[in-house]
């Protein structure tokens, strides 16, 4: 490709001058050969991505015929050489989804699972084991295959999805899902896989409990509450199966920054790239229907701070199971 790009920059550099009267039949024949070279590294370039996605249709259509199924990985696995790297399969396998207006998991693709998920949940998986989320120490990774999962059930009073993981094992510690009210807790480790959404999707569409989501506050949780609640992307026809509109964010908002009085050591300063995002986010075009959103948002941007959930530990070291938390939802500090 770049070799392509460095073609078409000389040609760009020599085109002006087939204007001029003067040109010589020598400079002619150079820009003509610059053309078919290009021509052709298109033409290369075209059929290579061809044969990829020829590639990945066949085994999608084996696969299916065969009600087998692999993931991204194990498709990448069956020719390294080939594909080149993993992020080459993730993109064909998205075009061909949108190109048939198709889920993934129809395609018999699943997602590596990484989400955790404990509290008042027992369920069973497709092959009939049965799986009871009891909240402890430990807890139970999300299912590959969330859409076979039937006979949920549940007593709890709300879900509340976690960014990290290690927030997610101290409420876990704290025995949280027990203290206040029976609740499910669910953590994507970050950046959620396909399976958490779809699993946080499952349970709305089963119980319709609230769910509440606990971020930290700055512009990379905002864009995790994006993936749960909106998801706008190039898979946006998948969204109703992924994101749930009635998710609330319980916290960390960056109003309870000052409300709480956390001090100026527990901030951080927005990088430039945190604030590049931050930016991009406040011009999403659901921002203006979501005008308390939008609140909290400015109030970041104009402090140019941001704080991580783990600032709560600063006012004490079971502050947020033992306050924050409680007092958010009997109080109703969501938005």
């Amino acid at each position: 490709n770049g070799n392509l790009f460095a073609k078409i920059d000389w040609l760009t550099q020599n085109c002006g001058k087939l204007h001029s009267q003067y040109i010589c039949k020598r400079q002619l024949s150079q820009v003509l050969e610059a053309i078919e070279n290009i021509i052709q590294d298109i033409v290369t370039i075209l059929s290579y991505f061809a044969a990829l996605m020829l590639k990945i249709l066949s085994m999608i259509y084996k696969m299916v015929q065969n009600n087998t199924y692999a993931t991204k990985r194990d498709i990448y696995y069956t020719d390294t050489l080939l594909f080149g790297n993993q992020s080459v399969v993730d993109n064909i396998i998205n075009d061909i989804s949108c190109m048939l207006k198709t889920p993934r998991r129809s395609l018999h693709i699943l997602s590596t699972t990484k989400g955790c998920i404990a509290g008042n949940l027992s369920y069973t998986e497709e092959d009939g084991t049965k799986v009871n989320c009891t909240c402890s120490r430990t807890a139970i990774i999300v299912p590959s295959n969330v859409q076979g999962i039937r006979n949920l059930i549940t007593d709890a009073k709300f879900i509340l999805i976690v960014e990290k993981d290690a927030t997610f094992q101290r409420l876990l510690d704290d025995d949280f899902c027990n203290k206040l009210s029976p609740c499910i807790m669910i953590t994507g480790k970050g950046v959620p896989d396909l399976n958490t959404r779809l699993l946080v999707r499952k349970l709305w569409d089963t119980f319709h409990i609230p769910i509440f989501t606990l971020m930290d506050a700055d512009p990379h949780g905002s864009c995790l509450l994006d993936l749960y609640h909106t998801w706008l992307d190039s898979m946006s026809f998948e969204a109703h199966h992924l994101t749930v509109p009635a998710i609330r964010w319980l916290g960390l908002l960056p109003s309870d920054i000052n409300r709480l009085n956390i001090p100026k050591e527990a901030l951080i300063p927005l990088t430039k790239r945190d604030e590049n995002k931050l930016a991009s986010l406040q011009k999403r075009p659901y921002v203006p229907y979501q005008p308390i959103w939008k609140k909290e948002m400015e109030i970041m941007a104009a402090s140019k701070m941001k704080a991580e959930i783990k600032a709560l530990t600063y006012l004490s070291s079971d502050y947020l199971s033992r306050v924050y938390l409680p007092n958010k939802l009997q109080f109703g500090g969501w938005i």
